[in-house]
């Protein structure tokens, strides 16, 4: 299952991790995020210690959200290092999301 995260935790948890992170940027009300959620949870799984797979409510964690440039949903971003290697926007396949992070 992928962890929350929000604007206090963000910087420890994704920009500090010592493992790549992909970082679900989503919402409550965006039909596309609530078909994405079970394969991100999923993902998180297969992930296990490799990397980390969080979800960030972008109704919740506006700070973030903005500071990425978050416009639409569902994204998600892969941070290796603290630093943005690539961002994706809308769903992609199971597939595509363990190729991100080289599962």
């Amino acid at each position: 299952m992928a962890q929350s995260v929000n604007d206090k935790n963000f910087e420890t948890e994704v920009l500090k991790s010592n493992v790549p992170v992909l970082v679900d940027f989503w919402a409550e009300w965006c039909g596309p995020c609530k078909m994405l959620s079970p394969i991100i949870d999923e993902i998180a799984v297969l992930a296990g210690n490799k990397a980390k797979v969080v979800k960030l409510n972008v109704d919740d964690a506006h700070q973030t959200a903005a500071k990425y440039g978050i416009t639409a949903i569902p994204t998600t971003i892969l941070f290796v290092n603290g630093e943005v290697k690539q961002t994706n926007t809308g769903m992609m396949p199971k597939g595509e999301y363990l190729k991100i992070l080289g599962l």
